[in-house]
């Protein structure tokens, strides 16, 4: 059964930020209106979903779809995300206000899927279920080629009254169909034990790249590409179910479908470029549209140390240059009182501007910087070195 959850408190919270001036919520709107591409035909992305949702071990599940904008206290509380966790600072997480976020993980459709009308009544007749989710998250993250602020994330489960044993070992025959339905049946994979706050006991699932298509951008052997676990009965507790207990698991699948195209860039999933889009083939190398040459550019800077946050910088050179900047790498970080002034702190970041479809000119490069100069100044009262 596809079950769509209302949007409603989605669309009131969106016409407030449609009110607002300020620098974050245009930043909020911007990534709130990019496509879903788990949802869009034609992307790798959405193959993958298609793909994982006709394994047999997800046969009549339901598909689930949430708002993007969520609750804080749903989103961190009821999945026993501690007081002190990062992901509850604002430098990792998107606050449309006080109360509500873009939501972080998919995990939180457990919520949203326990409280729908026809599930309520499955439960109180003692049913098993099981569901599937996936779309967009959204966390304030590093600028570089495997990293982007905005990824998707596909997530599961199955949940049954007490009197069915559900056992970790039916979540590893799960993981298992996920794996081959992705990357096919010779794909080496293993499970390992981990830690989730949601999940007890939780194991993570690593993927023998040596050899695939994955091995030039895995630079390694095994790579981890999911966690999973046992829901926590205080979980579902918190989320008013007794007496049931299950099998979930969630991933990025951004993270995927690098390791099956031996994808060198993310952005490269975003592209409309018709000579791009058609070499974005599941199990096929990648091949080079055109190595186009980076630009490297470096920006130094003054500022007060206690108004800076490094996240949402990341955010003003996304503001500036959008997918035209490869990479961000801070490079030297400077305090002097003598020299610099009480409470001021320098930093020096490099910066490579690089299009996945054209070659930028030296002209183009430059109006970036000195617009990103600009706007550093503006935005945080900087000075320029």
């Amino acid at each position: 059964m596809d079950i769509k959850i209302s949007r409603d408190e989605e669309k009131r919270l969106l016409e407030k930020l449609a009110g607002r001036t300020d620098t974050e919520a245009a930043r909020m709107r911007r990534y709130l209106e990019m496509p879903d591409l788990a949802r869009t035909p034609g992307s790798p992305l959405y193959e993958i979903v298609e793909r994982v949702k006709a394994a047999p071990a997800f046969a009549g599940f339901d598909d689930v779809e949430i708002p993007e904008i969520v609750p804080t206290d749903i989103s961190f509380d009821l999945f026993d995300f501690p007081p002190d966790h990062p992901a509850r600072s604002k430098s990792d997480t998107y606050y449309v206000d006080d109360k509500n976020i873009l939501r972080t993980h998919d995990t939180v459709f457990w919520y949203y899927y326990l409280n729908h009308p026809e599930v309520k009544k499955r439960i109180a007749r003692g049913g098993s279920m099981g569901a599937l989710c996936y779309g967009k998250v959204f966390r304030k993250d590093e600028i570089d080629s495997r990293h982007m602020n905005i990824f998707h994330q596909f997530g599961g489960w199955y949940i049954a009254p007490d009197s069915e044993k559900v056992e970790p070992k039916d979540l590893h025959q799960a993981l298992g169909d996920i794996v081959r339905a992705v990357f096919g049946p010779s794909m080496q994979f293993r499970i390992n034990n981990d830690t989730f706050p949601y999940t007890d006991p939780s194991f993570e699932v690593e993927v023998n790249v040596k050899g695939t298509a994955a091995e030039g951008p895995a630079k390694g052997e095994w790579l981890e590409i999911l966690g999973s676990g046992m829901p926590k009965k205080s979980v579902l507790s918190k989320m008013g179910v007794e007496g049931y207990h299950g099998w979930a698991f969630g991933c990025g699948i951004e993270r995927l479908a690098i390791i099956s195209m031996a994808l060198p860039d993310i952005r490269l999933l975003w592209s409309t470029d018709e000579r791009i889009k058609k070499q974005l083939m599941l199990g096929k190398p990648y091949v080079e549209v055109s190595k186009y040459p980076p630009a490297t550019r470096d920006i130094s800077f003054i500022v007060r140390k206690d108004g800076f946050v490094v996240n949402d910088y990341f955010d003003l050179v996304r503001d500036v240059a959008g997918d035209l900047v490869e990479d961000v790498k801070l490079i030297d970080t400077y305090e002097n009182t003598d020299k610099l002034g009480a409470g001021n702190v320098s930093y020096a970041y490099r910066i490579t501007y690089r299009s996945v479809e054209k070659t930028l000119t030296s002209d183009e490069v430059d109006a970036l910087h000195k617009k990103l100069e600009e706007r550093t100044v503006a935005a945080y009262a900087a000075t320029v070195r």
